[in-house]
């Protein structure tokens, strides 16, 4: 199993408040740019995975936004593939309804966050309550003070890290028409067009006003504990990579052994059993 020798670190991709608009950034990565190879990525994931899961002392959230069609779900897919599912989880949130609708806005994702040892991957999550809210409300709106939906958001995340959790965020970021291609081929292609919903033209049809508001989301709750990343988006094998990468190396940092041992320990059990 390779070392921890990160050639993406979590810091390359990260937002930089003085870089305030998703126009700043790239959809695609520079040509000369040395992609980092996904599978000994993938490799490495499985492998500190089950370290982290073995020492059961610190976790993993992975939160993944962006627009319809950016690839949130086969990017989680592409990240489990040599994970153990017994300490990995995945969760998606919509808009919210029902119960959800009806409790504070950090109620419904308390109850799904990873345990101790655990890796859990949010398909959107939290962030959802000062973006796709503000372009859909549920409640009055009177309800919303969104700077002190921002503060908690902080708070709560600041919370998770003082507690063991660390925490991965991505913004998915694709350019006007690569959207537009990824939205027709789910309703060209039948093996995609069940992922289609009329709500995705909608969301096209209001891009700029949901950009605008992640632009928001992602300024005020970017903090040392949990920076967010901007991911080019465009090439999907290449964002896998990027986020790949990342995830090993976080995973690395927090479990890069497997427990210690007692060997007298482990000796008497030896002297049992032979």
């Amino acid at each position: 199993m390779s070392e921890p020798t990160p050639n993406v670190s979590l810091t390359a991709w990260q937002f930089r408040p003085d870089r305030s608009r998703l126009s700043d950034y790239p959809t695609s990565v520079p040509s000369d740019y040395d992609v980092p190879p996904l599978e000994r990525s993938l490799k490495d994931i499985g492998e500190y995975q089950r370290r982290l899961w073995a020492n059961g002392e610190k976790s993993l959230l992975l939160v993944f936004h962006g627009l319809d069609a950016s690839g949130k779900d086969s990017l989680i897919r592409t990240l489990a593939t040599y994970m153990d599912p017994v300490g990995f989880h995945a969760w998606s949130f919509g808009r919210p309804s029902g119960a959800d609708a009806r409790h504070d806005f950090l109620w419904r994702v308390t109850p799904l966050l990873p345990a101790f040892g655990e890796v859990v991957a949010f398909n959107r999550s939290h962030h959802e309550a000062v973006i796709a809210e503000r372009a859909w409300p549920v409640r009055h709106p009177d309800h919303y003070h969104w700077e002190s939906r921002y503060a908690s958001l902080r708070h709560f995340e600041q919370h998770l890290v003082q507690e063991g959790t660390a925490i991965i965020k991505c913004w998915l970021h694709l350019s006007e028409e690569e959207h537009r291609r990824r939205l027709l081929q789910r309703l060209n292609k039948p093996r995609k067009r069940w992922k289609f919903d009329p709500s995705d033209i909608d969301a096209w049809q209001r891009r700029d006003e949901l950009l605008g508001y992640a632009e928001q989301a992602i300024a005020a709750t970017h903090i040392p504990e949990a920076p967010w990343s901007i991911i080019p988006g465009d090439h999907k094998p290449t964002a896998r990579a990027i986020v790949a990468r990342m995830v090993a190396d976080q995973l690395m940092a927090l479990a890069p052994d497997y427990p210690a041992e007692d060997p007298q320990l482990l000796e008497n059990y030896r002297d049992m059993l032979e």
